[in-house]
């Protein structure tokens, strides 16, 4: 149960004077549906209003906060003509400018003969001082109110500045005294204030250093979240670590199969990372471990290689992939080397429906399914398995811990594997997994040719679908994607239906097109055809999972690559180069080219190591940026930033163990705080693992 002195910070923004209904969604969209959303809403700058000069002094393009009487009002004839006030002080006139005015409010706003604080933006217009729509108008008892620095917050359509700092207002007055949860000898070494003393500054800042820098306050509150971060993570793994495991030791007869069936050997990394994951399954705690690599480094074998191991034991395995083109990939992948082994393998999508469906379940319930291959569907309550013993997950990121668990609660004391093809840079890993076992495949199984990459003006396009046509001619199959124009999937679409009208005047019927409002049905017979070789080219959008291993495409072309960031273009690249013949990759760019932009295609240019490359990427786009989080599942941060706080976030994981360390079930007053925090970050899953033992 959350703690009661939260409740009035999780209630709706709905609470706060003065959003009703209409305004709700757009605060939704603006900081999130919750008080305590507003609390995290930072300002992004200030205005200061503290300048109040005379009329006649007031510059051009300055905030200026005047004393003056109101002269005369004069209305609009026309609906595009403004309506004007005049205003004065000793030393001259000042106009007040609004357009679609109503003259009522302003009569009442204004009275003629009234004395009247206004401020706002100062403009000099055709030899005369005006302000269009004053940012304030307040009698002359509020001059000190009016007076102040204001912080300035990020908005969204149909929310005005005044509006959403009126509202974090509010939700700051509803912030309530906490107990506090840190150390205070080590919060007075680090000359840090407290939570509630905290929020206040970060929230009325005194200039714009203090709105925008790396402050005490902001180090003080960013602490806080990197706490709740890798304390819930520390719990969850405590738990895991707590829970009865089961002993698999296979005797290697199946693995021997597979392995004599394998065209190549494995890697160092390969056999490296397989004697981790066997030591953990032979160990009588749960197995929680990532296993991270490139595209291509071979997880997937891997994965089956452990799984075998369970199945030698007599017991059932599962692997779960994030979309049906995955799943089937997978099986394709490991069916021949299952039936090398002589095991029996099956797959279960939500495509499949009635008898065929069926007739999985009862094999899988009566134990003659030893390793199970699927998508989400594998969650669903008819699925039983007769000892699953290990639950395999890939692109853990597309799905939640309480995923992670459902499928564990499929069986005794399941050990877990999950897998990423997104490199992440070790400080990440610690924000996303720090409640794992990190294995990494940083080799490239043999026989891979290295991909030439190449940055190319896009002024060249005509000479670069020239190359394509040749290569293509040659018997070469394309990749050929599109750039991303704006946040919206149908501009997306509309260069690539554009690009595909033109390559298919090329190149006729053999040019695909994929992108990501086509039905999974209907992507899957496209990139069917492109594998098959009926296309030699296949246009795409970025939304679409380009994640189908076609060993024969050997040619990437990116369009404006200076749009994507760097994972995603690392990402884009790894679907070429998965065969014996050499592959290549065309980044084509726009001008003018940004600093940023520049260094990103160099880093691409200069190295295939998808390590190095997401460790740039930190570097080059900050924490908040990192590998679109929003694809990669890593925790967004509302508060710290992983480029300015990384020591922070070192104190945080240092700190959370010593608290587990001292008092495992979080009893003591500090413990009892540290509660609060958890649940004040929303990391209430860790309290909930506390609770369940």
């Amino acid at each position: 149960m959350r703690p009661s002195c939260l409740f009035p910070l999780f209630a709706p923004v709905t609470t706060l004077a003065g959003v009703g209904p209409r305004l709700a969604p757009l605060y939704e969209k603006l900081a999130g549906g919750k008080v305590v959303d507003l609390l995290w809403h930072l300002p992004s700058g200030v205005i200061d209003r503290r300048f109040s000069p005379k009329v006649a002094d007031a510059p051009d393009g300055k905030v200026a906060t005047l004393v003056v009487r109101v002269e005369a009002h004069f209305p609009s004839e026309t609906p595009k003509r403004p309506y004007r006030v005049r205003l004065s002080d000793e030393t001259g006139f000042l106009h007040l400018v609004f357009f679609h005015a109503r003259e009522d409010w302003l009569r009442k706003q204004l009275p003629e003969g009234e004395v009247r604080v206004v401020s706002g933006l100062v403009e000099h217009f055709n030899g005369e001082i005006q302000i269009s729509h004053p940012d304030h108008i307040a009698p002359l008892d509020k001059l000190a109110e009016v007076m102040t620095v204001e912080p300035v917050y990020p908005l969204t359509g149909g929310l005005t500045g005044r509006l959403v700092a009126k509202s974090v207002k509010a939700a700051i007055a509803k912030a309530p005294d906490l107990p506090e949860w840190q150390d205070g000898p080590w919060l007075a070494r680090q000359g840090l204030p407290g939570w509630h003393q905290a929020l206040m500054s970060l929230h009325t800042p005194a200039d714009e250093a203090a709105a925008t820098g790396d402050t005490p306050a902001r180090r003080r509150l960013a602490f806080d979240e990197l706490l709740a971060n890798q304390l819930a993570l520390a719990l969850v793994r405590a738990q895991m670590r707590r829970l009865k495991g089961r002993v698999l030791r296979g005797d290697g007869s199946l693995r021997v199969k597979a392995l004599a069936a394998l065209p190549f050997s494995l890697t160092g990394a390969q056999s490296r990372s397989l004697a981790e994951i066997d030591a953990d399954m032979a160990s009588e705690s749960r197995m929680l471990r990532l296993l991270q690599g490139d595209v291509g480094s071979g997880k997937t074998v891997v994965a089956l290689l452990a799984m075998l191991s369970a199945v030698e034991t007599g017991a059932q395995a599962a692997m779960m992939a994030p979309t049906e083109i995955l799943a089937r990939q997978h099986f394709a992948t490991i069916s021949p080397l299952a039936e090398a082994a002589g095991i029996r393998l099956a797959l279960l999508t939500g495509r499949d429906k009635g008898k065929a469906r069926d007739k999985v379940l009862a094999a899988l319930a009566s134990g003659e399914v030893d390793i199970l291959l699927g998508t989400h569907a594998l969650f669903q309550e008819d699925v039983v398995f007769k000892d699953l013993a290990l639950a395999v997950i890939d692109e853990q990121h597309r799905f939640g811990v309480h995923q992670r668990l459902d499928l564990a609660a499929k069986g005794t004391a399941v050990d877990m594997l999950v897998m990423t093809a997104t490199p992440i840079p070790r400080t990440l890993l610690l924000t996303a997994y720090g409640d794992m076992d990190v294995s990494r495949l940083d080799e490239k199984p043999p026989g891979r040719q290295p991909i030439d990459t190449r940055v190319v003006p896009l002024a060249r396009l005509d000479e670069m679908a020239a190359a394509i046509g040749r290569a293509v001619a040659g018997g070469a199959r394309v990749y050929w994607v599109c750039p991303l124009v704006e946040e919206s999937e149908t501009s997306d679409l509309a260069a690539a239906e554009e690009r595909h009208r033109a390559l298919s005047e090329m190149f006729g019927d053999r040019v695909g097109l994929v992108h990501g409002r086509m039905k999974p049905t209907a992507k899957d017979a496209v990139m069917e055809k492109f594998a098959s070789g009926e296309f030699s080219v296949l246009v795409a959008t970025t939304v679409i999972e380009v994640g189908v291993d076609v060993p024969e495409a050997t040619v990437m072309v990116i369009e404006h690559a200076e749009r994507f960031g760097l994972a995603q273009l690392h990402q884009l690249r790894g679907r070429v180069g998965r065969g014996d013949k050499a592959s290549r990759c065309l980044l084509l760019y726009g001008h003018p080219l940004g600093e940023i932009a520049k260094a990103r295609l160099e880093i691409m240019r200069a190295t295939e190591d998808g390590f190095r490359i997401a460790e740039e990427d930190l570097r080059l786009r900050g924490g908040g940026e990192m590998l679109g989080t929003r694809q990669s599942g890593l925790p967004e941060f509302r508060l710290a930033d992983l480029t300015l706080h990384g020591e922070l976030l070192a104190a945080a994981r240092d700190d959370a163990r010593l608290i587990l360390e001292r008092d495992p079930d979080l009893t003591t007053p500090r413990g009892e705080a540290l509660r609060i925090l958890l649940y004040l970050f929303e990391r209430d899953a860790a309290v909930r693992t506390l609770r369940s033992g």
